[in-house]
């Protein structure tokens, strides 16, 4: 017969098992987008997107949705904003990548928080709101878990596919569609994906901050790694370290996940920093 302790350690794991997949799962898929994020120079769509989620689920609960049906209305919101900067043409528009991010990002931020003040004009509680906002990984369950499981599978394979079309457009968008890739169309299904891996991993760190899990792993993996297959591996693993790893020590010192998940990324990045100038110094 097992003891009181041995029986409470069990129910502990049970409980916070899918907390500890959930976050390695959030982690490594974020990973894996910002390799191609960050290697075109425009971090600033995990923002863009992530707050296009965020103004989608904001006037979802408006209209009277709540919890997991958030889920939708952020979606929506996501893939549409996807949708405009994979097919939006910045060159025949005239304009930079990150002006056209910035735009877009501009006036999906204020939408969000026009929902928000809205909440209390009409009182209604924005507490699911607010959740996304921040992120709690602490309250990932399995059906949750499962939604991530999905789009980082999408993702992967995804990647695996059309890996030397990426790749090519990761050094020259130009250059890819003179080789006779549809650029346009990879790299839009690309930002479909990328808006639906962050819109489930959503409740992991929240939408104020996801952008740096993108980012640092991504950051990281380039720092150390030489070739495309070893960055993007790596950018993956280095990922589901933040994820796991920032969840662990949030437990152990009872501080919110999120922010403990985004600091771990950036030692992570701090880290690599330091091996990288060191080996190129040798």
């Amino acid at each position: 017969m097992p003891s009181c302790r041995e029986e409470a350690r069990m129910i502990d794991l049970i409980f916070w098992a899918p907390v500890m997949v959930g976050g390695a799962l959030a982690g490594a898929s974020s990973g894996v987008l910002g390799t191609f994020i960050v290697g075109m120079r425009i971090p600033f769509l995990g923002v863009c997107v992530a707050h296009a989620a965020l103004a989608g689920a904001v006037f979802g609960g408006l209209c009277g949705l709540e919890g997991q049906q958030l889920l939708l209305p952020a979606l929506a919101g996501a893939v549409l904003t996807a949708l405009a900067l994979g097919l939006i043409n910045p060159q025949r528009a005239h304009l930079d990548d990150n002006t056209v991010l910035s735009f877009l990002f501009s006036a999906t931020m204020g939408l969000a928080f026009l929902g928000i003040g809205l909440y209390g004009i009409l009182g209604k509680s924005d507490n699911d709101v607010r959740a996304l906002l921040w992120g709690s990984l602490n309250f990932c369950r399995w059906r949750e878990v499962w939604l991530m499981l999905g789009t980082s599978l999408a993702l992967f394979a995804y990647v695996a596919v059309f890996f030397k079309e990426l790749r090519a457009i990761l050094f020259s968008c130009a250059d890819a569609e003179a080789a006779g890739i549809r650029a346009t169309a990879v790299w839009t299904g690309f930002l479909v994906l990328t808006a639906g891996t962050l819109t489930v991993n959503f409740q992991t760190v929240g939408g104020l901050m996801i952008y740096s899990l993108i980012s640092n792993p991504a950051a990281a993996a380039f720092q150390v790694a030489r070739g495309c297959r070893r960055v993007l591996l790596l950018s993956g693993a280095f990922g589901a370290v933040s994820g796991l790893g920032g969840f662990l020590i949030a437990a152990a010192t009872d501080l919110p996940s999120g922010a403990v998940i985004v600091l771990v990324s950036s030692a992570l990045l701090g880290a690599a920093a330091i091996i990288g100038r060191v080996a190129r110094r040798q």
